[in-house]
């Protein structure tokens, strides 16, 4: 055993690159396979083209219209964590490729202008460009997608996603009432009293009115508002159904209306390498799914298998999950038709507890979920991020943590191209 091991090391030796232009060539060095692209793999020299996440922070999440940014201006919220991007890891700003933000209830164009100021704020210069995307709850999911495959492509190789929702300057229906889901907030509290949060959540210096006297007065808000951490099934029972007179879904069991942002800095793994950032994930892969939008909240049960597979994994294979908890209905289904355990899922509390901005909560997501891959360190290696979305569909992303490479990782499957010459077939 132990020299078929030795075997493959010396194998997988020969695909490292020289050490330098003028280094003297090996005796057998990497070159292309003469099968070209039919081969079953591709392995690319030092996992260069991976596309890696050095940093991602987000705001507190807060109560629209009654918590701590209900009269923080949209853009006030992204530009905070824009500028952590910029002041924690020294990034030049001019070197980044373009900025997606993830963004659903504000009017387009309104919304585009209004993140493309966060950024002037935050000290982007005027080359570095910005869009909005919209696939409502994924919004900010998609917008990572969105940065990975363009750097994957090879369209620029530093990338921001960002996510961004006001939810009391762009009302929905839904009243914003406390959410007193048990179990949600039982976790969120545990995990907020520990400081596991701190990490990911980028204070806000901001202002706060007195709806009475008109009073303004400068607040920091660094802590999620909405984690009710001495609730139980008492207050639950109480609780009116919040569509239709016999409905069985409350406030008490459905995300909470709410105000925040998030940003991730994306880039090709040599790129991170060369600047000496930390790698803290790498983005393995996504799935958007269409499902009868009837039942538009079983959207994480038909996409996280898509993306699970799309990495070359099992589901077992995943060591924590972020899903959305939209509605305690639609999540309670969709981690029991895939068999998930418990103990991996929304281990640090979800929207029912945290809130979800709708724009913002795969930005957020990405955040929490990498920071806890790394607390708990090598026995945790994949994590997916999921969520349904309004009209019938359903989003999930795959992660590894960060310094979980190991010399197989990098060995994926490609389109045979048939390339060879018509005398080798």
């Amino acid at each position: 055993m132990e020299k078929a091991i030795n075997r493959q090391r010396v194998l997988l030796a020969h695909l490292e690159p020289a050490a330098s232009p003028a280094a003297a060539a090996p005796a057998i060095t990497a070159s292309a396979c003469a099968a070209g692209d039919s081969a079953a793999y591709h392995r690319g020299a030092c996992f260069a083209d991976d596309v890696v996440i050095v940093a991602a922070y987000r705001t507190a999440i807060c109560k629209s219209k009654r918590g701590g940014f209900k009269d923080t201006p949209a853009e006030d919220l992204l530009v905070p964590v824009f500028k952590a991007l910029i002041d924690k890891t020294k990034l030049n700003p001019s070197e980044v490729g373009d900025i997606v933000v993830g963004t659903v209830l504000a009017p387009g164009s309104q919304r585009a202008i209004e993140c493309r100021m966060a950024a002037f704020y935050a000290g982007f210069p005027d080359t570095v460009p910005l869009m909005t995307v919209n696939r409502q709850c994924s919004s900010g999911l998609q917008a990572v997608a969105n940065v990975a495959s363009n750097i994957k492509a090879g369209l620029y190789d530093i990338g921001i996603a960002a996510g961004l929702e006001s939810m009391t300057v762009n009302q929905v229906r839904l009243d914003g009432q406390v959410n007193p889901k048990v179990e949600s907030h039982r976790k969120a509290a545990a995990a907020a009293a520990s400081g596991k949060f701190k990490e990911e959540i980028v204070p806000v210096h901001t202002k706060i009115v007195d709806p009475k006297t008109g009073e303004e007065k400068e607040i920091v808000v660094s802590a999620d508002d909405g984690i009710r951490p001495g609730t139980s099934l008492a207050v639950l029972s109480k609780l009116k159904p919040a569509f239709s007179k016999d409905g069985t879904t409350t406030a008490g069991n459905a995300s909470q209306v709410s105000d925040g942002a998030g940003a991730v800095l994306l880039m090709r793994r040599d790129i991170a390498m060369q600047k000496g950032l930390p790698i803290v994930g790498v983005f393995r892969s996504f799935a958007a799914v269409g499902v009868d939008p009837a039942v538009m909240g079983v959207g994480p049960a038909v996409a996280i298998p898509a993306a699970v597979k799309a990495a070359g994994l099992q589901i077992d294979d995943v060591d924590l999950f972020e899903i959305n908890e939209a509605f305690a209905s639609q999540y309670v289904y969709c981690c029991k038709k895939l068999g998930l355990d418990p103990a991996k899922v929304n281990v640090n509390g979800g929207a029912m507890a945290l809130g979800h901005p709708l724009g913002a909560t795969g930005a957020r997501s990405v955040s929490t979920l990498l920071n806890e891959m790394k607390r708990r360190g090598k026995d945790c290696r994949f994590g997916v991020i999921s969520m349904c979305i309004g009209s019938g569909m359903g989003a999930a992303a795959v992660f590894e943590r960060g310094d979980a490479v190991d010399e197989l990782t990098n060995a994926r499957c490609i389109p045979t191209h048939n390339r060879l010459s018509k005398d080798a077939m």
